[in-house]
């Protein structure tokens, strides 16, 4: 019996031993995988060359423009940019951190995983030593594409394009509303004083311009389309604004502007006002074209024009 017995407990340990090992090779690789879905990393295209950016970034730095597009792929941040920061509807950013490109210090205590900004931004070389640091040209893809590519930077294309698909179906259906009730060859003008300037906008440049003019193919005047063309936008005195005031007026607004021009006699006198087709939007909800504010751009419209 003896010598049966001892090649059994032999047996017996190494079995015991055996799952023992494969159960612990088998939590090492769970723990790599894991490890690796948290610090892995994918390679982005952009447009100044290739840029290995966390797969799943949980401490983004927007230092302009984009901080929208991040927050509609349900992406953390940690630090924003002014203009962001004061925007109504991003209520996300109350307890988020401001943040510019020249306060360094500032970024290295926020401990980023990714810093997204346009291509005019200081001190790019300074912040890819911190973190990944991908920029973009304003107006250099337009601005659903734009989303598109921050939807990949963030490991999220798929989610980025369901969005576009659903807001170009929704938009341009609203468009076609909109040209039913107000007349095919009406024209819509955007205008806004800034900085104790008067300026009108073209058909990229916030504000909902995109939404009016390229996805709901409303019409700008003649004048808008050749003095825009080139920037986007244009400067103009109050006298001559009649000349670029469309059937409807976008008017956007800042309280904390000089907006005394509402107050000529030439403005009043524009055939817009005098028809009471002038609608006035909060400058700081309609500065971006992200989707946050695309779909509160699109739900205003309806109202303003349609009453729905």
């Amino acid at each position: 019996m003896k010598k049966l017995l001892i090649p059994f407990a032999l047996l017996l340990l190494l079995m015991v031993s055996a799952c023992s090992n494969a159960s612990s090779e088998a939590g090492n690789d769970d723990s790599k995988e894991n490890r690796e879905d948290k610090s892995g990393t994918i390679t982005y295209e952009s447009e100044n060359g290739p840029v290995e950016v966390p797969a799943d970034p949980q401490r983004v730095i927007i230092l302009s423009s984009f901080a929208g597009n991040v927050m509609a792929l349900d992406v953390p941040l940690v630090g924003v940019d002014s203009w962001s920061k004061m925007n109504p509807r991003y209520e996300e950013l109350k307890d988020v951190e401001e943040v510019t490109d020249e306060n360094l210090e500032k970024i290295i205590e926020l401990d980023p995983d990714l810093i997204i900004g346009l291509s005019n931004i200081k001190n790019v070389d300074k912040l890819q030593e911190i973190a990944p640091t991908v920029t973009y040209t304003y107006g250099k893809v337009d601005y659903l594409t734009q989303h598109i590519e921050i939807g990949k930077l963030l490991n999220k294309e798929e989610e980025a394009r369901a969005w576009v698909d659903d807001f170009k179906k929704r938009a341009q259906a609203a468009g076609e509303d909109i040209k039913a009730e107000i007349g095919e060859d009406a024209t819509v003008s955007v205008i806004e004083s800034f900085d104790k300037q008067l300026y009108v906008f073209g058909d990229n440049w916030g504000r909902g311009t995109e939404i009016l003019y390229q996805e709901m193919g409303l019409k700008m005047p003649e004048k808008v389309k050749e003095e825009t063309l080139e920037q986007g936008y244009y400067a103009l005195s109050p006298e001559v604004l009649p000349e670029f005031a469309g059937d409807y007026l976008i008017v956007s607004k800042n309280a904390d502007a000089d907006n005394s021009f509402q107050e000529t006699e030439t403005y009043k006198n524009i055939p817009a006002v005098k028809n009471d087709r002038v609608f006035e939007v909060n400058a700081k909800e309609f500065y971006f074209n992200d989707p946050i504010t695309l779909d509160y751009q699109l739900d205003y419209f309806k109202e303003a024009f349609l009453g729905k």
